[in-house]
């Protein structure tokens, strides 16, 4: 039994190894010949393929990237030009805030356009510092920024006093960031399919883990996506309510000035065709100019409870540019400029005057190169606590500048008017010229448009309207014993203006008047009795 045992056992031992093609005893490196022994179940009939394949890598290996495959690498590229483009044009924008240049100019506000291209430029730079990490948070967001952004697009072109006012600058920063808006979400997209892809072939399956490092960027991504989708948000409920107010008519008409390029509103009530002064000529009609703020905020109703008790018969009152529902002019516009817009609005709409000039503030200066250029035609001014050309440097300062900015570049988010708008009732009337006017990004514009040249292009108008003033033109001066018991420097610049010609009526001060003295009933009464002295004289 054991001899037999022993030689099964030896049989069995050959009769394995011959059997094997793949054991390491046969001479062809286990591929088998001809005279080995007919295959078993144990048999292998073809090459293990797998033996033939790169070894896979770790997921945390830097050679697992989306970069690998060119369809991601042209998607950055073309990022990078896209952000290339974006600030280029984030630039001009700038620029034309301080400077127009030729034919980059908007008959509104510039911040509208210049608040769009900044939300451009943040969406691709984004895009670009977290383009290897895609998320589906950043996916969404952008979804629903593209679509607030198309509404924006259809509110910008179909509403006319909006698209009037925007032209194609406008209209190219909205449609602009609505396109880079589109390329984040098929970026994002790219780069996750790219990602998914590359993981699947070096290391076999899609990697669902992230590094603490992945997180942050995901986390600070999502973070930065949702700032811009409420910035979104609150621009296209400012533009919303920007279309309502151009519903609002205008009591005048507006016309063409500087070659076409923008629209002056002007406005005449009364009529003097039938009246005569004194001397039994026309009784000249008043013409107002207003502030620091619209002439509808405070003198166009003294001027029309004037001509309704009898102290005048007409007025007109032109708003300027930037103010109410005149366009905005391109930059640089000094006093002069603007009194040339008006001057070419009065002819359009053939006023020739005579005039009666009631000014307030910094609307002195304008009357004052008004009535140096219409000397034979202006019978009087009226002065109601004007600002001397020599404290023109208060209003130019660079901190004063940079604030009018700042509130400008943030006013397309409407955060001054929508509060009023939705827990005040204030309506249209109110944002186009009462006092949420502060806060619309166009009459912003205007007074950073006449801060930058105040004490350089203005103050030589001004100056050089002083030397060419008519010496017998009368003039009248009413002044706030508030501001002046404030302000001893402007104290003396009001007995300066006394002295503007030769011919001074009156300086009155009305005691307890603020700088708008019209809204205390005895600086109207003040404003009232001048007034009609200077047109009955």
């Amino acid at each position: 039994m054991s001899t037999l045992w022993g030689k099964n056992k030896t049989d069995d031992s050959q009769a394995g190894e011959s059997s094997d093609p793949w054991h390491p005893g046969n001479g062809d490196g286990g591929q088998g010949d001809s005279s080995s022994a007919p295959p078993t179940e144990r048999t292998r009939l073809l090459p293990n393929r797998t033996d033939e394949r790169p070894p896979l890598l770790n997921p945390d290996d830097p050679a697992v990237s989306p970069y690998n495959l060119w369809t991601v690498r042209i998607v950055r590229y073309a990022t990078v030009l896209f952000a290339a483009l974006t600030f280029v044009w984030w630039v001009l924008l700038l620029v034309s805030i301080f400077v127009t240049p030729p034919g980059l100019y908007t008959r509104g506000s510039p911040f509208f356009a210049f608040g769009y291209a900044c939300l451009a430029l943040f969406n691709i730079c984004f895009t670009l510092a977290f383009f290897a990490v895609p998320s589906r948070a950043v996916r969404i967001l952008s979804i629903v920024m593209a679509v607030l952004l198309f509404v924006d697009v259809i509110i910008t072109v179909s509403v006319e006093r909006t698209r009037h006012e925007e032209r194609w600058v406008g209209m190219t920063s909205v449609i602009w960031a609505l396109a880079m808006s589109l390329w984040t979400l098929l970026a994002d997209r790219t780069v996750k399919w790219g990602k998914a892809e590359e993981e699947e072939r070096l290391t076999g399956r899609v990697e669902t883990r992230r590094t603490v490092f992945e997180w942050t960027e995901v986390l600070v991504s999502t973070i930065a996506f949702v700032v811009l989708t409420i910035v979104i948000v609150l621009m296209t409920t400012k533009l919303i309510l920007r279309a309502l107010d151009a519903g609002v008519a205008p009591p005048g008409k507006r016309y063409w000035v500087d070659g076409g390029k923008y629209q002056i509103h002007l406005s005449c009530h009364g009529d003097a065709n039938t009246t005569t002064n004194a001397k039994g000529g026309k009784e000249p009609t008043v013409l107002l100019e207003g502030g620091e703020w619209p002439v509808e905020d405070g003198l166009w109703q003294l001027a029309d409870n004037a001509v309704q008790n009898g102290s005048i018969s007409r007025y007109c009152f032109a708003d300027r540019p930037g103010y109410a529902w005149s366009d905005t002019g391109p930059s640089p516009l000094s006093a002069g400029m603007a009194t040339d817009a008006l001057s070419e609005a009065l002819a359009r709409a053939g006023e020739t005057g005579p005039w009666v000039l009631l000014s307030a503030g910094t609307g002195a200066h304008y009357s004052r190169v008004f009535s140096a250029r219409h000397g034979e035609e202006v019978k009087g001014i009226l002065l109601v606590d004007p600002e001397h050309e020599d404290l023109l440097g208060r209003i130019a300062s660079p901190w004063r500048g940079f604030e009018l900015w700042l509130r400008g570049v943030i006013s397309p988010l409407g955060l001054e008017q929508l509060p009023g708008a939705l827990f005040h009732g204030r309506g249209g009337k109110d944002r186009v010229w009462g006092r949420s006017a502060g806060g619309e990004g166009k009459l912003i514009f205007a007074w950073l448009q006449e801060g930058l040249v105040a004490d350089s292009l203005t103050r030589r108008d001004v100056e050089s309207a002083r030397a060419i003033q008519r010496e017998d033109t009368p003039v009248t001066v009413i002044s706030s014993g508030v501001k002046m018991r404030r302000d001893r420097r402007w104290e003396d610049k009001q007995r300066g203006l006394t002295h503007l010609t030769r011919n001074t009526q009156h300086w009155d001060v009305v005691d307890e008047a603020p700088h708008r003295v019209w809204e205390t009933y005895e600086g109207r009464k003040k404003i009232e009795k001048r007034l009609r002295q200077l047109v009955r004289a």
